[in-house]
C-alpha cells in the first residue's frame, strides 16, 4: 500500500496544499465480498461528449469564498437508479434509452445557464489559490451500458459495484455526469462533483433544478428557472469582517496546513464503502434509548441519537483491537446558510439569498472522548456530549468567525483537523446528515427513484457516514458509511438488528 509522503514547511500555496494533503491519503485497495448474481458484469462506454450552456455565458471570475478554501481538491459522486420506464408508463409515449439521453442533454444544457459554476473549470489565481473560471467549458457527459440488472447490482459494496462503475471519474471542469443504460432497460443517473465549488446542499439544488427542466422538455409544459429558485453566487454574502474577531475554539477546530505535522511513516488501512438501511422503528427505539438516559430536558433527535450510537459502536472496534487507551473522535457537519441568513437589517433579504446560496457553507465541529469511556457511559451521557461539541458551531457568530479565521491565515490554506488526526491516535469519523438528500424529486420524467446515495471514498483516514432518507419514503434511513474494515465488522456483528445490508428485497418491497 503505497503513502504519500510529501511534507514541506515553507508557506504554501493552494497547489502544495493540495500536494501535502496527499500526506494523509491512501492508495485504496479493494476487498471482494462474497461472490452473488452480478459481480462480473461489464459497463461500456457508447460516447462521450461536452455539454454546454445553451445559452452564450460572458466569460469571468468567480472567486471562492472563504468557506470554499477550507475544502481539500476532493470529488463527490452521487447516483440515482431507475427502474425500467415502460413498466411503469401509463403513456402510449414509446421511452427508449436513447431519447431519455435527449432529453438529459436538452435539460443539462438548459440548466447550465443558471448553473454555470458546473460548467466551468477551476484554475490558480496568483498567490496559488483556487478561483472559478465561468467560461462555459460545459460537462463531461459519458454515455454507458451494463450487461447487468437492476435487481442483480450489489448496493451494499459500491466499491466494488458502483464506483468506476456507474459513477464517474472527473478528468476535466467542476462536474462529470455517466447515464448508464441497464440489462432490464433500468437507467441509472450519476455525477462526481468538486467539493470545492458545491457541497451537497448546493448539488442538491442543481439536481432538481435538472430534473424539473427535464420534466417540461414538452413544449406544452415549458420551463425557466425564477428568481425564487435561481441559485445565489453573491460572494459578499460570505465576505470577512473589519476588523475580524475569531473564537478561540476555532483554533481547536481547524489548523492551517503549514502547522501540519510530518506524516506518519505507519502504513495506514484502506477503508471501505458500504451501503446499509435503518427501519424508522430502529431509530425510534435508539431515539427512546437515548431519552431515557440523557440528562437534557429536550428529547434528542434522530440525528443525535443516530450519531451517539455510532460513536459508541466505533469505541467499541477500538477498544477490541487496542492494548492502549485511545481517543475516539467524531465530527458532525453543520451547515450555516439558516444562521447567517439571521440578519437584522435586510432579515428576509439575506435568509432567502442564503436559501439558495451555491457554494460550501459548511463547518465541522467535533468531540473526542477515551474508547473506554464511550462503551460503558450510557448512550444518553454520549448524546449529551455530541450536543455539547456541536453546539459551538450552530450560531451565526461562529460561521462569521470562521470566515474571519480563513481570512487571517490566507493564502495559507486551512482544513478541518478532524480529517488530519492518525489513525494510530485513535479512530476518526465525521457524519454528515443527507435528511434533505431529494431522492423523490429527482425525477426526469420517467419514474421515481428506487434507490440512491451519495458516494464519496475520499481517501483519507477519517471515515465518513452520511444517513439519507429512504426511497421508500416510510420513516426508513438510507446509510453509506466509509470506514475501515474493522469497524464495519463491528456494526454488522454487534449491531446487525440495527444496520442492515441494502439489498433489492428491501428496495423492491
Amino acid at each position: 500500500m503505497a503513502i504519500y509522503t510529501h511534507y514541506t514547511t515553507t508557506l504554501p500555496n493552494y497547489n502544495q496544499f493540495n500536494n501535502t494533503l496527499q500526506s494523509i491519503i491512501i492508495s485504496k485497495n479493494k476487498t471482494k465480498m462474497d461472490s452473488r448474481n452480478g459481480d462480473n458484469f461489464i459497463v461500456s462506454v457508447t460516447n462521450e461528449e461536452v455539454v454546454a450552456a445553451v445559452l452564450p455565458i460572458q466569460e469571468h471570475w468567480l472567486p471562492l469564498s472563504n468557506l470554499d478554501l477550507l475544502l481539500p481538491k476532493v470529488d463527490v459522486g452521487v447516483f440515482f437508479c431507475y427502474k425500467n420506464p415502460m413498466l411503469l408508463s401509463t403513456s402510449t409515449t414509446y421511452l427508449t434509452f436513447e431519447s431519455m439521453v435527449v432529453s438529459l442533454k436538452k435539460a443539462l444544457a438548459k440548466v447550465l445557464v443558471s448553473y454555470y459554476a458546473f460548467a466551468g473549470e477551476v484554475v490558480s489565481n496568483s498567490v496559488g489559490e483556487p478561483e472559478l473560471l465561468c467560461n462555459n467549458r460545459g460537462v463531461d457527459f459519458v454515455e454507458a451500458v451494463a450487461d447487468v440488472e437492476l435487481q442483480c447490482i450489489n448496493f451494499y459494496n459500491p466499491d466494488e459495484f458502483v464506483e468506476g462503475k456507474f459513477v464517474p471519474k472527473k478528468k476535466h471542469g467542476v462536474l462529470a455526469i455517466q447515464v448508464t443504460s441497464l440489462k432490464c432497460g433500468g437507467i441509472v443517473v450519476a455525477c462526481t462533483f468538486d467539493h470545492r465549488i458545491a457541497d451537497a446542499y448546493s448539488t442538491n439544488m442543481f439536481l432538481v433544478s435538472w430534473a424539473e427542466m427535464a420534466h417540461s422538455i414538452k413544449p406544452t409544459k415549458p420551463k425557466t428557472i425564477t428568481t425564487t429558485n435561481k441559485p445565489c453566487f453573491r460572494r459578499s454574502l460570505l465576505s470577512p469582517r473589519h476588523p475580524g474577531s475569531i473564537h478561540p475554539s476555532l483554533d481547536d477546530m481547524y489548523i492551517p496546513i503549514s502547522k501540519l505535522p510530518p506524516p506518519s511513516a505507519t502504513a495506514t488501512k484502506p477503508l471501505l464503502s458500504r451501503i446499509y438501511h435503518i427501519t424508522a422503528e430502529e431509530l425510534q427505539c435508539l431515539q427512546s434509548l437515548a431519552a431515557g438516559t440523557n440528562d437534557g430536558n429536550t428529547k434528542p433527535t434522530k440525528l443525535e441519537s443516530f450519531s451517539a450510537y455510532l460513536w459508541k459502536l466505533i469505541a467499541h472496534a477500538a477498544k477490541r483491537d487496542r492494548s492502549k487507551m485511545v481517543i475516539a473522535k467524531m465530527g458532525i457537519v453543520v451547515d450555516g446558510r439558516k444562521r447567517l441568513g439571521n440578519d437584522s437589517s435586510d432579515e428576509k433579504g439575506k435568509e432567502a439569498m442564503m436559501e439558495r446560496y451555491f457554494g460550501n457553507v459548511l463547518s465541522i465541529p467535533f468531540g473526542g472522548k477515551p474508547v473506554e469511556e464511550l462503551v460503558d457511559k450510557p448512550l444518553g451521557w454520549v448524546v449529551d456530549e455530541v450536543r455539547e461539541f456541536v453546539s459551538v458551531a450552530t450560531t451565526e457568530e461562529h460561521f462569521l468567525g470562521l470566515i474571519d479565521w480563513v481570512e487571517e491565515n490566507r493564502p495559507v490554506p486551512g482544513l478541518a483537523k478532524i480529517y488530519c488526526g492518525s489513525s494510530s491516535e485513535g479512530p476518526t469519523f465525521v457524519v454528515s446528515s443527507g435528511q434533505r438528500f431529494p431522492e423523490d424529486k429527482v425525477n426526469f420524467g420517467w419514474g421515481k427513484v428506487v434507490f440512491a446515495s451519495y458516494h464519496f471514498p475520499w481517501g483519507g483516514e477519517a471515515g465518513y457516514v452520511m444517513p439519507m432518507p429512504s426511497p421508500l419514503r416510510n420513516g426508513d434511513w438510507i446509510v453509506y458509511m466509509h470506514l475501515l474494515k474493522e469497524q464495519l465488522e463491528i456494526i454488522e456483528s454487534e449491531a446487525d438488528h440495527v444496520f442492515r445490508p441494502i439489498t433489492w428485497d428491501y428496495l423492491n418491497q
